[in-house]
């Protein structure tokens, strides 16, 4: 069992810059790959980026290629996203998600993970 728990949402204007933790607790990190999610409100949770276990390979979306960066610290049981040029249609509520041993190409697949965090709410306003 792995408990998530995101943190550094919160209301910015486009153009800025946001980053988004989640710190692990429970299992042994470095076995999951890490993946970062977004909802809008009457939408589908949409996959935005992953990291392999390691950190080698990283996946994005093709709407947060070149803007955003998915990062993680083992020693720290911690995954971040940093997030720039932020636009108002970034705006969601983020959620970092773990998977243990899956296939790095079905990473960016919403139903792969296994465990999921609360969710922490960015706003970008324009």
């Amino acid at each position: 069992q792995v408990q998530l728990v995101e943190s550094g949402g919160g209301l910015v204007q486009a153009g800025g810059s946001l980053r988004l933790s989640c710190v692990a607790s429970g299992r042994t990190f470095s076995s999951y790959a890490m993946g970062w999610f977004r909802q809008a409100p009457g939408k589908e949770r949409e996959f935005v980026a992953a990291i392999t276990r390691r950190g080698d390979t990283t996946f994005y979306a093709n709407s947060v290629k070149g803007r955003f960066t998915i990062s993680r610290d083992n020693a720290k049981n911690t995954v971040y996203l940093q997030m720039n040029s932020l636009k108002p249609e970034d705006t969601a509520v983020y959620y970092c998600a773990a998977v243990e041993g899956i296939a790095t190409s079905r990473l960016m697949g919403v139903h792969t993970y296994e465990y999921w965090g609360q969710g922490t709410q960015v706003t970008v306003s324009s």
